[in-house]
C-alpha cells in the first residue's frame, strides 16, 4: 500500500465515522482533516517539525483551502481539538483488559535541568528512565475503549479510576500492579501470572505501537502536547485496526496488524 493510499484510507474512514461537526468560517481545515493529520503524526512518530516539513512538501494541496496552516498554528489546533479523538473510541465488551506502558521523555542525567519537566524517574524493565506511563483499556477486539497517563513514578493503581465509569458494562482483567489496599473497582478482576491469557492482547497492541509508531520515546516537553499526542495515538490504533479488517474481511476478527500502514 502506497503512502497516498494510506492517507486516503485514513481520511475516508475518519470522515465516515465522525459526526457532522461544522467547520469554523475562518478555519482552513475541516474537523476530519485535522483528525487525519493528528493520526498521521501519531503514525509517523518523531519530531513534529520533521513531520510538518514532510506533510507540507508532499501533501500541502491535499488539505485545507489553500494549503496547510503554519506549523505552530497547526500544532495548537491539534492540541485544542484533541477531544474529537474520543469520538473514535470503541465500546466496551463483556471482558476488557487494562495495562500501562512506560514512555521515556529524557535521559536520567538530564533530570531537573528544566523547571517545565513533566516526566518523573521510574524503572522500565530494570532500567531507570525519566518519563510517563500510558494506560490503555482495550476491549476483546483490541480496540481502545479509554486511556489515561501520568508520570512514570506512579503505581499502576493510579489508573483504577479509568475503570469505574464502566461498572456494570464490562469486567476488567488486570495484573497485580493494579492492586490497592483501599480496594479496587468492583468490575476489576486481578489475575495471577499465567492465567487469563486474554490479557496478552494488550501486550501485543503496545508492542505494535512501539515498533510502528516509535512511541517508546517521545519528544514533547509540555503536558498539554503529550496529552494531545496520546489522544491521537489511541484514535490511530482504532482506525488502523478497523481499516485492516475492512481491507481484509476474511481475516480473524481478533487479529491485530497495522504494519501495512506504516509510514
Amino acid at each position: 500500500m502506497t503512502t497516498n493510499d494510506i492517507i486516503l484510507h485514513i481520511f475516508c474512514f475518519v470522515d465516515d465515522n465522525m459526526p457532522d461537526i461544522p467547520k469554523h468560517s475562518q478555519a482552513k481545515l475541516y474537523p476530519s482533516e485535522l483528525v487525519t493529520i493528528g493520526i498521521l503524526f501519531a503514525l509517523k512518530g518523531g519530531y513534529f517539525r520533521a513531520f510538518y516539513r514532510w506533510l507540507k512538501r508532499d501533501y500541502n494541496d491535499w488539505f485545507g483551502c489553500g494549503g496547510l496552516p503554519d506549523r505552530t498554528r497547526l500544532q495548537r489546533f491539534l492540541k485544542t481539538h484533541q477531544d474529537w479523538c474520543n469520538l473514535l473510541m470503541a465500546d466496551p465488551t463483556f471482558f476488557t483488559v487494562i495495562d500501562s506502558y512506560p514512555i521515556e521523555l529524557i535521559f536520567p542525567i538530564r533530570e531537573g535541568r528544566s523547571r517545565q519537566q513533566v516526566g518523573k524517574k521510574g524503572q522500565d524493565k530494570g532500567r531507570w528512565s525519566v518519563g510517563i506511563k500510558f494506560c490503555w483499556l482495550l476491549n476483546e477486539f483490541c480496540r481502545v475503549v479509554a486511556w489515561d497517563w501520568d508520570t512514570m513514578n506512579v503505581h499502576d493503581q493510579r489508573f483504577n479510576p479509568l475503570v469505574e465509569p464502566f461498572i456494570d458494562k464490562t469486567i476488567v482483567l488486570a495484573d497485580y500492579g493494579f492492586r490497592n489496599k483501599d480496594g479496587i473497582p468492583e468490575n476489576m478482576k486481578i489475575c495471577k501470572k499465567g492465567t487469563w491469557n486474554e490479557r496478552m492482547c494488550v501486550e501485543t497492541a503496545l508492542s505494535l505501537i512501539t515498533v510502528i509508531c516509535d512511541l517508546k520515546r517521545i519528544r514533547h516537553r509540555l503536558a498539554a502536547y503529550i496529552q494531545s499526542r496520546l489522544a491521537y495515538v489511541s484514535a490511530m490504533f482504532n482506525v488502523l485496526l478497523d481499516l485492516f479488517h475492512s481491507i481484509h474481511p476474511d481475516a480473524d476478527p481478533y487479529k491485530m496488524s497495522i504494519a501495512e500502514f506504516s509510514l
